[in-house]
């Protein structure tokens, strides 16, 4: 780990004022200490938030929705009886992720900007990463990628998106605020990040000094239909090799609404709208779930080792669609 600068920020203005591009701000430090002991991220400054938890660390549930403070800890937002009743496929997407110990430590805020678990990335000894080296190209191309994205892929990076509370976040229409140096301001969270495209080391919308405070999410009785599905290596402690994040508003058998969202397979949180599109005023069975499945990967890429991740996600999307049908709410 390299030497850095150390400060402490009890308020937001504070926390803005004091950052620039060479900054991160510190909350749980789960991901950030990770890769700055792997010298892939070498900040210059280092910015203690903790403080602002006072303000921004509550959990908020009532008639117009449910607002999450940005420091809030995975464990808690899991473990909240509304959030487990109105809005399951969070509390699942949460108690699904990392370890007790991790998610003890780890808040929203920090949760949602955890970057790629790509064996590329984490390691400097490779030097194609334009990720980590911009312009030195993607070494997963035609390296190991069984794990890599099918989904929003480019040429110059194929990294999954490791998360699973983002996929939650989107299949529920949340919002995400942030304070920066302009002054507050509240964007939909599908908004939030961006896919690599030629530039895959700008990874989210956010500016220099941008800060995470919060996220809403509205009121609707149907997101009690939501759930969240994991596939992976392992049953605990793993990342997904394909996730699916839905609620649905039915009427009978017959989907009125669909929010979809996919994790495990793209580069990014992935809303997976033509899916949506192809659910909508159509009876849920076997079938129309394999249709929309299979619109939903009809812009898969593979490369080689990740050429699997396309059944696996249509099949993990359509187990997940039945399983939310047969919830009773």
């Amino acid at each position: 780990m390299r030497a850095f600068d150390y400060m402490r920020a009890d308020d937001p203005a504070a926390a803005v004022k004091a950052a620039n591009a060479s900054s991160q701000y510190l909350a749980g430090g789960t991901t950030l200490l990770d890769l700055m002991k792997l010298d892939v991220m070498q900040p210059e400054q280092v910015i203690d938030i903790n403080g602002l938890a006072r303000n921004f660390g509550q959990i908020e549930a009532g008639p117009n929705g449910l607002r999450l403070g940005a420091f809030v800890h995975m464990s808690d937002a899991a473990d909240h009886s509304a959030i487990r009743r109105d809005f399951p496929v969070l509390a699942q997407s949460l108690t699904l992720a990392a370890s007790a110990q991790l998610r003890n430590m780890a808040t929203l805020g920090g949760n949602v900007l955890q970057r790629t678990r790509c064996n590329y990335f984490r390691d400097p000894r490779w030097a194609e990463c334009n990720k980590r080296n911009p312009g030195s190209g993607c070494a997963a191309l035609l390296g190991v990628n069984r794990k890599h994205a099918v989904l929003g892929t480019s040429d110059a990076c194929i990294a999954t998106y490791p998360g699973d509370f983002a996929q939650a976040l989107i299949a529920l229409d949340a919002m995400v605020d942030i304070v920066g140096a302009q002054g507050p301001r509240s964007i939909p969270f599908e908004s939030l990040h961006v896919a690599p495209g030629q530039t895959p080391q700008v990874e989210t919308t956010l500016k220099p000094g941008d800060l995470i405070i919060g996220f809403s999410v509205p009121a609707k009785r149907w997101f009690r239909r939501s759930l969240y599905l994991k596939i992976r290596d392992r049953e605990s402690y793993e990342f997904a090799l394909a996730s699916a994040a839905v609620a649905l508003d039915m009427d009978g058998k017959v989907v009125r609404e669909a929010r979809i969202a996919l994790g495990g397979v793209a580069t990014k949180p992935w809303r997976a709208r033509e899916a949506e599109a192809a659910l909508a005023n159509q009876p849920l069975n076997p079938k129309t779930a394999m249709q929309a499945a299979e619109a939903a990967f009809s812009a898969a890429v593979t490369h080689g080792g990740n050429d699997y991740k396309t059944e696996l996600g249509r099949r993990t999307l359509v187990r997940a669609l039945l399983q939310a049908q047969a919830m009773e709410i």
